[in-house]
């Protein structure tokens, strides 16, 4: 067994989550050609991947062929794989998720890019990976006080910085060091906001101001995270407004399909792009949230 971690290890006491809905509705809109899924996890298969054993969470096998079947399900031509908190820093599952599949994927990883040799980043570049997760929310992050120094080398090689925050409150803290990174960066979970939060609420504003900075993005998702109504999720309505009318070509959108560490009932991946609809009600923007704005910073073409 890896020294990584074992699919089952029983000293392991995260509690287990829910799989996926199987039978994703359609939307009921048709999606522009190439829209892309830009926050997604793969998990498995486990006798090859296991999971760390310093994890948060134990998901189900998600694997990627039942990934790209929800993805044709809904019309939705491309995608980005983020690693989830269960692997730590171990990238194996995503890289050869991108590897199957590598016109249509692209991969945003967890690893100290200081520690990263040209090759490795020359290679893993071929891949399609873009990006580096920082996640300040679950075990096995990159420390925070480390982002400046990261930043930098993220610059260097042209990739982003993919970060969640504990509490929306967080963006209040580091607005201005964030401001000043040298990279892009990408913040989930639209800075994870609460539906009973106002959207003047400190750390919501300031993520109104990162992203009217010029080199900030936000994603669009996680609705079952952000919502303290739960479904149909109606509580994220203003604040997914509030981004878009301060900068739509620099939102992303993506279902972070499974959906795991939910505590609650699992959403249907096309309602989820029905909801979409509901947050970005202008074509033309939605257009540019599932499309222009992903092959512009993941490089697809």
């Amino acid at each position: 067994m890896s020294a990584h971690g074992a699919p089952f290890d029983e000293a392991v006491t995260a509690p287990p989550c829910a799989g996926p809905d199987s039978n994703p509705g359609s939307p009921s809109y048709v999606l522009p050609p190439d829209a892309c899924d830009c926050h997604s996890h793969i998990f498995g298969p486990l006798l090859r991947f296991p999971y760390a054993s310093t994890r948060s969470y134990t998901p189900p096998e998600a694997p990627l062929a039942a990934y790209l079947q929800m993805l044709d399900m809904l019309g939705l031509a491309r995608a980005v794989l983020v690693q989830p908190s269960v692997y730590g820093d171990d990238n194996g599952c995503l890289l050869d998720g991108l590897a199957e599949s590598p016109r249509r994927l692209r991969g945003v990883v967890v690893i100290d890019p200081r520690k990263l040799g040209d090759r490795t980043i020359a290679e893993w570049s071929a891949k399609g990976v873009r990006g580096v997760r920082m996640n300040t929310w679950t075990p096995g992050g990159l420390p925070l006080d480390e982002i400046e120094s990261i930043a930098a080398r993220l610059a260097e090689i042209g990739w982003h910085l993919d970060l969640i925050t504990d509490t929306c409150e967080r963006l209040a803290e580091t607005e201005h060091q964030l401001r000043a990174l040298p990279c892009e960066v990408v913040i989930e979970q639209m800075g994870r906001i609460k539906g009973d939060q106002p959207i003047t609420t400190p750390g919501f504003q300031a993520l109104l101001h990162l992203l009217d900075n010029g080199r900030c993005w936000v994603k669009l998702s996680h609705a079952y995270h952000i919502s303290t109504a739960g479904p149909p999720y109606g509580d994220t309505i203003s604040p997914a407004r509030a981004l878009v009318a301060v900068a739509p070509e620099r939102l992303l959108w993506g279902s972070d399909w499974p959906h795991p560490m939910l505590h609650g009932p699992m959403p249907n991946d096309g309602s989820l792009v029905d909801l979409l609809a509901a947050w970005v009600p202008d074509e033309t923007q939605r257009r540019a949230v599932l499309v222009d704005n992903p092959a512009r910073l993941y490089g697809f073409s």
